[in-house]
């Protein structure tokens, strides 16, 4: 019986570690994501009432101000200097392993906080922190994973919101735990998914040479990426911070520990519900190369899901609309992410690069405040809500006039 050529047996041994390679990032990045979302939607309101009483949302909006702007800095930041350290053959790895044990710190720091005061600067320290992990770990899905499989890269992304909610809803579940034992598990359980990434051999993959006439063609295309992720993020990050308010303004006859625990649920389901999709909806970019279309329905899903939760009137109904805005929401993010990927110019200051996009997820965390501040009351969102519908719609329409890369 013939065998197969040996050439074979490379190319299926190079598939496998692809995709460990894959597995081993996302979980890295469920990780990363681990390390910050239920802390910002859940455990900091919590603790936010604790410190602040009836001040709390102008503390929750000081604090996410002045993370927003710390978390913009040090993401640019990091990604330059784990960049730096490519260059000198050392790789981002060392960065992201100090990023896990800083974030530790600052958790402890937020731990005793006792005052408003101390608990913004715990927070701007954990933002400096936690950006140490996220601004070389982006980077090294843009250095290590291949063109042809960034769809599905960034479809498995999608799989670290569910984690983190499943996290969250234990935390709340486990009624024993107290605040302390609480900030102690997210920072654990955040190191243990990103010590497999630590422990593997980095592997650059081909990039474009950065003298490439195309340079200024992906500037441009960039910058228009640039733009729509930040319509789109606007939404996401008001939602991110106020969303409990806003279940408590569609159910004001609910007491709010029930409403916490309830919202943990909510979560878990709307960020579980697109993973199957985003990983089937980026194959099928990868395969199609059709991937601005598909950009655009997802900032509709997104878009109607705000419609949604502006003319909710119970707890259900608003989380029935909250799921479909993440549904879509998490679509596009997942699919842009690898989109934008493809577009950086220089291959030499990936992680700066990368740290200047990373400004559309911190810059809306002062615009979405700021927004909800001027539109909401503690009662009433819908007038902010309509408008981010209409943001996220702006933002699917400037994805189109990107031409991308083939």
């Amino acid at each position: 019986m013939a065998r197969p050529p040996a050439s074979r047996f490379s190319a299926r041994s190079s598939d496998r570690r692809s995709t460990v390679f894959l597995l081993i990032f996302a979980l890295a990045y469920a990780g990363g994501v681990v390390g910050y979302l239920p802390l910002l939607t859940l455990l900091l309101p919590i603790k936010v009432d604790m410190v602040a009483g009836t001040d709390r949302l102008g503390t929750l909006t000081a604090i996410v101000v002045a993370g927003a702007v710390a978390a913009s800095v040090s993401n640019i930041a990091f990604g330059w200097l784990s960049d730096r350290a490519v260059e000198r053959g050392r790789g981002r790895r060392g960065w992201l392993g100090g990023g896990v044990i800083a974030t530790a710190i600052a958790y402890a720091a937020m731990a005793i906080a006792a005052t408003p005061a101390e608990l913004i600067l715990a927070v701007v320290a954990f933002q400096v922190a936690v950006n140490a992990v996220l601004a070389p770990l982006l980077a090294i899905m843009a250095d290590e994973v291949p063109d042809a499989q960034k769809g599905v890269a960034g479809g498995l992304l999608a799989m670290a919101n569910p984690v983190a909610s499943a996290l969250t809803a234990v935390l709340l579940a486990a009624t024993g735990l107290g605040e302390t034992a609480r900030l102690t598990i997210v920072p654990l359980v955040m190191a243990c998914g990103i010590v497999p990434l630590l422990l593997t051999t980095p592997r650059p993959v081909a990039r474009i040479d950065p003298t490439s006439p195309m340079k200024a063609v992906l500037r441009r295309d960039l910058a228009l990426a640039w733009t729509a992720r930040l319509f789109v993020q606007v939404a996401g990050s008001a939602l991110f911070v106020y969303l409990f308010y806003y279940l408590e303004s569609v159910a004001p006859t609910l007491a709010p520990v029930t409403i916490a625990a309830r919202m943990g649920t909510v979560m878990l389901v709307a960020y579980t519900l697109p993973l199957p999709i985003a990983v089937v909806i980026g194959r099928f970019a990868d395969r199609s190369g059709r991937t601005k279309p598909l950009l655009f329905a997802a900032t509709i899903v997104a878009a109607a899901g705000l419609v949604g939760m502006a003319v909710a009137q119970s707890f259900e109904g608003g989380a029935v609309a909250f799921c479909i805005y993440t549904t879509g929401a998490s679509v596009f993010l997942a699919l842009h992410a690898s989109f934008a990927m493809q577009l950086l110019p220089n291959p030499l200051h990936r992680g700066r690069d990368l740290g200047l996009l990373n400004l559309t997820n911190t810059l809306p965390g002062l615009l979405g405040p700021t927004l909800t501040w001027a539109l909401a009351t503690p009662t009433d969102f819908d007038a902010v809500m309509l408008v981010l519908a209409a943001l996220t719609l702006c933002g699917g329409g400037i994805i189109l006039a990107a031409r991308g890369r083939r």
